[in-house]
């Protein structure tokens, strides 16, 4: 699968080490930046996540920040984006079956390496259980929502 990483400058300090995990599973990672820890604005690096994925460049995302939570909030503002702000394996690996998320938005200021990386294992291992109508009525009902009908 190939995986669009980006960060703020909260998040940057874990990036390389997301970035070897994610490789390490056998994935393909495009680093889409920031490269420092200088002050940056998430918002962009949501925009270039979400567009890595609506452009067929990568499968799925994985966005950082500080708390994870503004970058999740920007990330959704894009159409056919679906992230999630995720600390516990559960929902990170149910936010994919149930939900069909394609964004992982983690606080690493919040969540610890070793954590962090049992949170990308639960996403990137997950696949959307399309074959249970339940799940595909619920998601295409956010779709119709994202499309300005309710």
């Amino acid at each position: 699968m190939i995986i669009a990483l980006a960060s703020d400058h909260g998040g940057f300090p874990e990036k390389d080490m997301i970035k070897n995990h994610i490789e390490k599973m056998g994935h393909t990672v495009i680093d889409l930046g920031t490269n420092s820890t200088d002050s940056v604005d998430y918002p962009d690096y949501a925009v270039r996540i979400g567009q890595a994925i609506t452009n067929g460049q990568a499968e799925r995302g994985i966005l950082l920040c500080g708390s994870g939570v503004g970058a999740s909030i920007a990330a959704n503002k894009i159409k056919g984006i679906y992230a999630a702000v995720c600390h516990d394996t559960y929902s990170a690996r149910q936010g994919v079956q149930h939900d069909n998320m394609n964004v992982l938005c983690l606080g690493a200021r919040v969540v610890g390496p070793e954590l962090i990386k049992e949170l990308i294992d639960a996403f990137l291992s997950a696949k959307f259980i399309s074959t249970e109508e339940r799940y595909v009525r619920r998601v295409n009902k956010i779709y119709k929502l994202e499309d300005g009908n309710s």
